[in-house]
C-alpha cells in the first residue's frame, strides 16, 4: 500500500484541477438542480412567477418533478467542466506567454503578485481563454443539455401538446408523449429516432454563442474580482476563501445577466425540435432580443441558482487544490 502510495498522490498533484472540478460539480450541480430545473420550465412555458412553476411543478409531478433529467447534467457538467477547466489552465498560459512576447507583459504573474488589481492585459488573457474553453466544449456539451431539456419539460410538452387543437394531426402529440418518463440514454436514443444523429445537436449554433460569449464572461469575473478582493482585504493568498465564494457567486449571475436571451432562444427551439419527426422542420428559433422582456423569464431563477451553484463550486474547488497542493510525494 505504501508503495503505490507515491504515484498515487503524484498523479493527483499531476490533475488537481481536473480531480477538484470534477468532484466540485458533481456536489455543486445537485444541489443546485431544482432550480435549473424551475428556470427551463419558465423559459419554455408561460407561467405568472417563479411561486406558480413550483406550485404547479410539484401539484403535478411532487418533488420528482424538480430533478427530473438531473443524472445528465451531473454526467455532463462533471465531464464539461472538467475540460473546460483544463482547456482554461492551458489556455491561460499560452495567452501570457504570447502577451509576454509581444507586449513585455505577463498577465499571470501579475495576478499572483500580492497587492495588485485588474488590469487590461489580466482581463483579456481570461477572457481569450474563456472563450477558448467554452467554444470547444459545445461540442461535448449540447448533446447532454438536449436530453436534460427534454427531461424537465417532457410533461410540459405532452401535456401542451395534447390540448392543443390548432394541431388537427396526432404527429406531433404522439413525438412529444415519447419523450416522457424517459431516462438521459433513452431520451438519447429517442431523439435520434426521431431526428437522426444530427438531432442531438439541435440548436448548436446557439448553444456555441452562449458558450463562447458566457465562458469568457464567466472566467474574466471570476478572476478579476477575485484578485480585486484579495488585493482590498490586505490577503496575501489568492485563494481567501470569502473572496472565492463572493467572487464564485459573482461571475454566475454576470455571466447569465449577460447572456440569457441567448440561452431563452436555445431553450424555445430545443424544445421545438423535440416536437417533430425526421424529415419535418422544426418552429425556427426566436431572435436573440436583448431588450424583450419575453426572453428573461426565469433570469431572477436562474442568477440565483448559478449564484448558488458558483459560490459552492469554486469554495470546494479551491479548497481541494489547496489539499492537493499540500499532499507530500
Amino acid at each position: 500500500m505504501q508503495r503505490g502510495a507515491g504515484p498515487k498522490k503524484r498523479w493527483v498533484k499531476r490533475y488537481r484541477t481536473e480531480v477538484a472540478a470534477s468532484v466540485s460539480s458533481i456536489l455543486s450541480t445537485f444541489c443546485a438542480f431544482p432550480l435549473d430545473s424551475v428556470k427551463t420550465r419558465m423559459q419554455t412555458y408561460k407561467y405568472n412567477s417563479f411561486a406558480d412553476c413550483v406550485r404547479h411543478t410539484y401539484q403535478t409531478e411532487k418533488f420528482r418533478g424538480f430533478f427530473r433529467g438531473v443524472l445528465a447534467p451531473m454526467a455532463s457538467v462533471t465531464l464539461v467542466r472538467t475540460i473546460s477547466f483544463s482547456v482554461y489552465q492551458r489556455s491561460k498560459y499560452s495567452y501570457s506567454s504570447w502577451f509576454k512576447r509581444n507586449f513585455g507583459l505577463d498577465p499571470l504573474t501579475h495576478v499572483n503578485t500580492p497587492g495588485t488589481y485588474p488590469t487590461l492585459s489580466t482581463i483579456a488573457c481570461f477572457g481569450a481563454a474563456g472563450a477558448t474553453a467554452g467554444s470547444l466544449i459545445t461540442l461535448v456539451a449540447c448533446p447532454f443539455e438536449l436530453t436534460k431539456v427534454s427531461a424537465q419539460v417532457s410533461v410540459l410538452m405532452a401535456d401542451r401538446n395534447k390540448s392543443s387543437v390548432s394541431d388537427p394531426t396526432t404527429s406531433k402529440r404522439e413525438v412529444a408523449a415519447s419523450y416522457q418518463n424517459k431516462g438521459t440514454f433513452q431520451t438519447a436514443k429517442n431523439i435520434v429516432k426521431h431526428r437522426g444523429v444530427a438531432g442531438l445537436y439541435s440548436g448548436f449554433n446557439l448553444h456555441l454563442m452562449r458558450d463562447t460569449l458566457g465562458t469568457a464572461i464567466y472566467f474574466m469575473t471570476y478572476e478579476s474580482s477575485k484578485q480585486l478582493l484579495t488585493t482590498y482585504t490586505g490577503d496575501s493568498s489568492p485563494t481567501n476563501p470569502l473572496a472565492v465564494l463572493f467572487a464564485g457567486g459573482l461571475c454566475g449571475v454576470a455571466s447569465w445577466a449577460l447572456i440569457y436571451p441567448i440561452d431563452s432562444a436555445k431553450s424555445i427551439y430545443q424544445r421545438n425540435c423535440l416536437t417533430v419527426s425526421k424529415g419535418e422542420q422544426a418552429k425556427p428559433p426566436p431572435g436573440v432580443q436583448f431588450l424583450n422582456k419575453r426572453m428573461y423569464r426565469g433570469l431572477g431563477v436562474s442568477m440565483g441558482r448559478s449564484c448558488v451553484v458558483n459560490s459552492i463550486f469554486f469554495s470546494v474547488f479551491e479548497f481541494i487544490k489547496k489539499k492537493v497542493n499540500a499532499l507530500e510525494d
